[in-house]
């Protein structure tokens, strides 16, 4: 993931508990896990209690440990502040990486991004 092609959050929907989507594209890797970290993180604070957060995976290429590492602290971010933390499009090598790790059951996950 290049600089320029940094995790986004946007905001998706107008209820007030409707689900706010973090565009995520290139790699979930060591060189891009802080930013994603600030990118989930901002998300979550301006996600009114009880909204989903949905991470938008289908142009994401690559997650390694460290991103899967700040995907499992944004959940437990979540957790305690009232949301859920959900993973939209994951890639094949992310499926396989979470049942590798026993995470699978960490994430709900749908196959399609909502909307």
């Amino acid at each position: 993931m290049a600089a320029e092609d940094a995790p986004e959050a946007e905001a998706a929907g107008t209820e007030h508990r409707g689900p706010h989507v973090v565009r995520v594209s290139g790699e979930m890797d060591l060189d891009h896990a802080g930013a994603l970290r600030e990118t989930l993180a901002a998300a979550l604070a301006r996600a009114p209690e009880g909204a989903e957060i949905i991470v938008d995976l289908r142009n994401s290429s690559f997650c390694d440990s460290a991103g899967l590492n700040t995907l499992l602290d944004a959940r437990r971010q979540a957790v305690r502040t009232g949301h859920v933390l959900r993973l939209a499009a994951p890639s094949h090598q992310l499926l396989r990486l979470l049942e590798l790790t026993g995470s699978g059951g960490s994430f709900p996950l749908d196959a399609t991004v909502p909307g």
